[in-house]
């Protein structure tokens, strides 16, 4: 009887609590921030309308560009003929694509600090730079993919156009292929620059305005300089450097080889990602 009682008001037997299945060890890693970004980014209805609108700007566009090429063709110059590029006519849409697509990074970025997002997002990931790093990662492959199949079918679109007059060329055309793969290339990296901006300046007003003052707006000015200053410097200006992977600036002075082109956009993008995590990880949000 005392042997039972002591049993059964002895202290109870301790129970061992396991992690669940797959809580063990959590962390924060590169690999659930890429995941937790991806989450946010199909999420939102603006991305999905802005890549849209990226989208139709680009084939839209370029199939226009093509049509009333061919239809115009006949009233070209000797010079006019010379200077005709049947790749970049049938790829003319991305001058306005880029605007989309850069909007779409700057708002990204942006967008967490306007609404106050992004302290949740710095509180679970307190190193910082893997939450810019993450939205890089999920916003270039995205991009690309879009975009490349954007390019191909502006690419047949705008060839199918130019065919009733002749002036079309085929994917195995020389640089017609580097051309599709460029134009990809180059909406992703300026999208990239939109997120830069947009960590930057953590402003979109400011983030879009920069961008377009970039991609728009400089460029043409460099036209109004003595041609001994524009001549040498045009040419290694973002948009203009990065333009020459897909044909797009044929007519420049100077033009850089396309790859070394690109090369010079990526290390612009670079610097401003640069300065970007530098102010991410070393001031408040």
């Amino acid at each position: 009887m005392t042997a039972s009682k002591a049993s059964t008001t002895g202290p109870a037997p301790q129970t061992q609590t396991r992690p669940a299945p797959g809580q063990s060890g959590l962390r924060v890693s590169q690999g659930r921030v890429l995941r937790s970004e991806w989450t946010k980014f199909r999420s939102l209805r603006s991305t999905v309308i802005t890549l849209g609108v990226t989208v139709v700007l680009m084939i839209a566009i370029s199939a226009l560009f093509a049509a009333v090429t061919a239809n115009q063709y006949h009233t070209f110059s000797g010079k006019d003929r010379l200077d005709f590029n049947p790749i970049s006519t049938s790829l003319g849409g991305i001058s306005f694509a880029q605007l989309a697509i850069g909007v779409l990074g700057v708002l990204l970025m942006s967008g967490e600090y306007s609404t106050g997002m992004i302290r949740s997002s710095l509180t679970a990931v307190p190193r910082r730079l893997p939450v810019l790093w993450g939205k890089l990662g999920v916003f270039g492959g995205v991009a690309f993919v879009v975009t490349l199949i954007t390019a191909t079918v502006a690419f047949f679109a705008g060839q199918s156009l130019l065919a009733g007059k002749g002036l079309d060329v085929s994917i195995t055309s020389p640089g017609a292929v580097r051309s599709v793969f460029g134009a990809a290339l180059y909406l992703t990296v300026a999208g990239m620059f939109g997120i830069a901006l947009g960590a930057l300046l953590r402003n979109t007003a400011g983030g879009i305005t920069t961008f377009v003052g970039v991609f728009f707006v400089v460029p043409p000015l460099m036209g109004l300089l003595p041609s001994s200053i524009s001549d040498h410097v045009t040419q290694y200006l973002p948009s203009n450097a990065g333009a020459v992977v897909y044909d797009g600036t044929r007519d420049l002075h100077g033009a850089l080889s396309p790859w070394v082109g690109l090369a010079v956009m990526c290390a612009y993008l670079v610097a401003l990602l640069g300065a970007a995590a530098w102010r991410l990880s070393r001031t408040d949000a």
